[in-house]
């Protein structure tokens, strides 16, 4: 299923990242700041207990987190700055890495490094990758993770195209993905359309 987050803050900080005007600090924070408006809508499920805990005012049974186990798995390099804000959030949550890139000649996954927390089959994985194109990374990426023992896995994304959301829906039913926005299509170079350029690069400026 994929889960389209229309909060007016984050269409507006979304537009924000779309402008080419916008640099490097500016657009590395803004991604930063919409990873943590996605992880509010993605962990929207989390399950809760009931603590009895003494308020200034009485004591009383509050909701808190019921201590599932959870992980932060950031597609290097662009989903580093996501995974950096959520975990402010979540700062209990094992953090792993798969490093990816793609072939740009057949626009195909090519792995280079995978590091995921030992217990990963016990925890609760969101997948971060700011876009997600011909989803032919994030797929990749999730068979990795499954192959590690992972069961419960949400893929979160700033920005997706159909055809990457297509693929994940095929090749992955059981994920879940969680995007501020789907645009139109890919172009020939694979790049989402109209996008916002190569995110990796506008966050950490090697373009």
């Amino acid at each position: 299923m994929v889960t389209i987050v229309s909060h007016p803050l984050v269409q507006h900080k979304l537009s924000l990242m779309r402008d080419e005007r916008t640099g490097v600090k500016e657009f590395r924070e803004l991604a930063g700041e919409l990873s943590l408006l996605l992880a509010y809508e993605a962990m929207r499920d989390l399950e809760l207990t009931s603590q009895r805990l003494s308020t200034p005012i009485e004591e009383g049974d509050f909701p808190m987190l019921s201590g599932k186990k959870l992980a932060l798995v950031a597609i290097l390099r662009a989903g580093l700055v996501m995974t950096d804000a959520i975990v402010g959030l979540v700062p209990a949550a094992k953090v792993g890495h798969i490093g990816l890139y793609r072939d740009p000649q057949t626009l195909k996954p090519v792995a280079y490094y995978n590091k995921l927390p030992a217990d990963i089959a016990e925890r609760r994985v969101f997948l971060t990758d700011p876009m997600l194109a011909t989803g032919g990374s994030a797929s990749a990426a999730i068979g990795f993770l499954k192959e590690a023992g992972a069961q419960s896995i949400k893929l979160m994304c700033i920005l997706a195209a159909p055809e990457g959301t297509a693929v994940i829906e095929k090749d992955h039913p059981d994920v879940d993905i969680v995007v501020a926005a789907v645009d139109s299509q890919l172009n020939n170079h694979g790049y989402i359309v109209p996008g916002l350029g190569d995110a990796g690069d506008r966050i950490y400026g090697t373009k």
